[in-house]
């Protein structure tokens, strides 16, 4: 059995290159699979790496997602304090969090997603022609990334899209490791009433949207307080846009760079929906945000993590693990078995994973065909990526065609 360092490593430990985990994370699946580590908050915690390890921890019913919990290792300054007293569902346990997650199940199934893709489609086509429209060279991930999935997302709750930004700035302040609980606080605060006012109105004239749904199954007959429903809608917005903008972008920068993969998918539009698993896998975008606490002794890879102390599991770490991938850092559309968990593991599995597919698959597609020209317009190493973030993603991405 390998031998842990003696010292706790700083993390999170930055990528070296953006389309793969960070190259520490090989090192640490050999030599520290459960590995000691010190936060930004200078608290302790323990990074688990290995595929399977990753698996059995997010599904272990020992684990603990409450953000109330002294040593939840959060990344962030201001995140544990803010989200102890916003109470969002996916820092929850059960059978608070299995509650909120009935609650959206049904309007995310396979099903319901599949009708979505021509409203899906118009609004992405939408968006790309006033792209077009506007000539480049533009910000690909304001004009693009970010306004379909901001789009989508508010579409489907019934939201005004009169200003595609404020939902970007929302996360990029309460998704920021450098923020404080005060600006935290203040940038959900922006949000959630903005999201109460729209609550009112459905109470008085429900739409066919999502807020409406809630509001006359849950709200109404008193299953939730509009606190605890304002908390649920803001979750939904910020996790389910911030991870597919990034996811969309990303995946663009990364076939611009690859000229033979782009070639691929233009060959062969079949291939989309296993080359979005691909990139999901190798991009793995939400690296460290299942963070969580052991309520009981757990050992994983011969090592205990003891009770009461904060594990976090690396999802990059996992989904780049050769004893579970062949070639992992190979970007192959082609892959077969591709078990990845990009989107978690466990209960607290992303709930809008289908979604999520669907918007990669149109985006990028629909940008592929339309767009063939596409590339950069500026210097490719002032590419600015976003190494403080909750997720992985880019600043800003400048294209033209």
């Amino acid at each position: 059995m390998s031998t842990p360092a003696s010292t706790p490593r700083d993390f999170p430990i930055r990528r070296g290159c953006p389309f793969a985990a960070p190259e520490e994370y090989a090192t640490l699946r050999t030599e520290d699979p459960v590995a000691r580590v010190t936060l930004p908050t200078k608290r302790e915690a323990w990074a688990v790496s290995r595929y399977d390890d990753v698996r059995e921890l997010l599904s272990d019913p020992r684990v603990s997602a409450d953000i109330r919990r002294p040593n939840f290792p959060a990344l962030g300054e201001g995140e544990q304090e803010a989200g102890a007293r916003f109470r969002p569902f996916i820092r929850t346990d059960a059978p608070e969090h299995t509650r909120y997650r009935r609650m959206l199940l049904p309007v995310f199934t396979v099903r319901r997603v599949r009708a979505m893709r021509p409203a899906v489609q118009a609004r992405v086509d939408e968006i790309l022609d006033g792209m077009l429209a506007a000539g480049g060279p533009t910000d690909f991930v304001s004009a693009y990334a970010n306004a379909v999935s901001t789009s989508v997302i508010c579409e489907l709750l019934g939201i005004p899209r009169e200003n595609l930004e404020f939902f970007r700035d929302v996360t990029r302040v309460s998704g920021s490791r450098t923020s404080t609980a005060e600006q935290v606080s203040e940038a959900l605060g922006g949000l959630f009433g903005l999201l109460a006012e729209l609550i009112a109105e459905r109470r008085e004239e429900p739409r066919d949207d999502l807020i409406s749904k809630l509001v006359t199954d849950h709200l109404l007959p008193g299953h939730v307080t509009t606190d605890q429903l304002l908390s649920t809608l803001g979750i939904t917005i910020n996790a389910g846009r911030e991870t597919t903008t990034s996811m969309i972008a990303l995946s663009t920068l990364l076939l611009l760079d690859r000229p033979e993969l782009t070639a691929e998918l233009r060959r062969d539009a079949s291939l989309m929906p296993a080359a979005v698993d691909e990139l999901l896998r190798v991009l793995s975008v939400a690296d460290s945000i299942p963070l969580r606490v052991a309520a009981e002794d757990i050992e994983l890879s011969g090592r205990t993590v003891p009770a009461d102390d904060g594990v976090i599991a690396l999802l990059a770490g996992a989904n780049h693990d050769p004893e579970q991938f062949d070639d992992p850092e190979k970007v192959d559309f082609h892959r077969t078995d591709n078990h990845h968990v990009a989107f978690g593991y466990g209960v607290h599995q992303c709930v809008g994973q289908h979604l999520a597919r669907l918007e990669l698959e149109v985006a990028l597609e629909t940008l592929l065909r339309r767009v063939p020209t596409l590339r950069l317009a500026g210097d490719r190493d002032q590419v600015a990526f976003k190494h403080d973030s909750a997720t992985f993603g880019l600043e800003e991405l400048l294209v033209t065609w």
